[in-house]
This record gives structure tokens, C-alpha cells and sequence, in this order.
């Protein structure tokens, strides 16, 4: 693997691109450490992971291969007691600087603009104001931004690099996780002993907005369980 090393220098989005699309090529294969600390070498402070609380297993890695490393939660005023749970637990005991974003929208304000339950009549319009909108300026200060998306989470999922370029942002977009399969996550949780959302025990493969969200049956696939009963299968945060 020969990814460029050194700290980035020049931050224009032509540079940013070129930059991206070599590391996604030399750091296929290594592991979602080696990447966040390349990562962080290039990047430094212009780092941040983005977490929704449930990928416990990015954010235990980007802890101890990137100590102190900048986290935002959007905390969407829908979230399950137990991600907020997940949440407060990785601000207090581990070694990340956790940031929770805010919609521009209480939920009561949301309502009486927009009606209320506007999640069951229009969830694309909710994920824009309670997601999309509150990632845009969480992401703003920062280069180079990291998910926990995996390949086999979902068909539009199933190409996405190690390091890749979010067009949409002009950002650099990581995704050290990519290649696992959920084998490879359960091992690392065995072995490292990472505290897990406990919605996994109930049966939530696949965690978001407590209306939106439910647990999938055995056979059914993860993300099964998201916008259940209607064509809607991602919120527009990586789209």
C-alpha cells in the first residue's frame, strides 16, 4: 500500500479528489485502523466521524486508532432511548470529542409547520430537515469526513471505496469499513469487547428513528426494517 503521506496542504477540490481516489486504491484491503490513521495523518483536525450510534463497532476503532477524534451525532429528536444511550456512553468512556447536532427544528416546531407525523406522510422532507440538513453543518469546518456504510449493508451500497470523494460536499468521504462483512464486525465486537446499542438484542440490525425503524425477522435482510412498507431506503445522508 502506498498511499501519499504527509499532511494535506492543498485543500481545493481538484487536489481533494486526485488525493481520494489514489488512497481509495492503495488502501483497499487494509484495516479500518490503518485507514482512519491515514486518515488523520493527512487530515489532522479537518477529521470528523459521523455516527449515528449505531456503528459502536467505527467508533470503537476511530477511539483507539485516533485518540480524541472529533465525533458528530445528529440527534434528530426521534432517536431510541437506547441510542441516546449508546451515545452519552462513547462521549463519557472513550476517547473521542463527541459533538450532538441539533435539527434547525424542535420536533414540536416541525410540527406545526409541517403537520405533525410528517415522518409517515413525507419521510423524505423529515430526513432532509432532521438529517440532511443538520449533517451539512455539522460537516462544514471539516476536509474529510468518515461513515460506517459497508458494502454489503444495501445494493446502492455495494461499490462504495475505502476513500472516496463526496461530490455533493466537495469532501473527502471515508468509509474504513467498507469491505467487512458482518462476520468481521461481530469478530471485532467479540474480541474487543465493544459496547453495543442494545436495540441489537431486540433484534434492530439496522438502527435510525424510532418511527421509522423496526426489528427484522430472521431471514430478512438488515436494513429490512428502515421505512418499512414504503420504497424508501435511504435518508438521503449518502445520497
Amino acid at each position: 500500500m502506498s498511499a501519499a503521506t504527509g499532511p494535506v496542504t492543498d485543500l481545493s477540490p481538484d487536489a481533494l479528489r486526485a488525493l481520494a481516489e489514489q488512497a481509495g486504491r492503495d488502501l483497499e484491503g487494509a484495516h479500518p485502523a490503518e485507514i482512519l490513521r491515514w486518515a488523520a495523518d493527512r487530515f489532522g483536525r479537518d477529521l470528523v466521524v459521523a455516527s449515528s450510534m449505531g456503528d459502536e463497532v467505527l467508533v470503537d476503532i476511530a477511539a483507539k486508532a485516533v485518540p480524541g477524534i472529533d465525533v458528530i451525532f445528529l440527534d434528530t429528536g426521534y432517536h431510541f432511548a437506547e441510542t441516546i444511550g449508546t451515545r452519552d456512553y462513547y462521549a463519557d468512556f472513550t476517547d473521542v470529542r463527541l459533538r450532538t447536532v441539533l435539527p434547525l427544528l424542535t420536533v414540536e416546531q416541525q410540527d406545526a409547520a409541517h403537520g405533525p407525523r410528517l415522518h409517515e406522510r413525507d419521510p423524505n422532507l423529515c430526513c432532509a430537515l432532521r438529517k440532511v440538513e443538520p449533517l451539512e453543518r455539522g460537516l462544514a469546518p471539516y476536509a474529510a469526513w468518515v461513515t460506517g456504510m459497508r458494502r454489503e449493508d444495501a445494493p446502492t451500497r455495494s461499490d462504495i471505496a475505502v476513500v472516496g470523494w463526496d461530490a455533493k460536499r466537495s469532501k473527502v468521504k471515508l468509509n474504513p469499513l467498507a469491505a467487512w462483512t458482518q462476520d468481521d464486525v461481530d469478530a471485532y465486537v467479540a474480541e474487543h469487547h465493544v459496547v453495543l446499542n442494545p436495540l441489537r438484542e431486540a433484534g434492530y440490525a439496522s438502527i435510525g428513528c424510532a418511527p421509522c425503524t423496526r426489528p427484522v425477522a430472521a431471514g430478512e435482510d438488515a436494513r429490512a426494517g428502515r421505512w418499512a412498507g414504503t420504497n424508501k431506503t435511504e435518508c438521503g445522508l449518502h445520497t
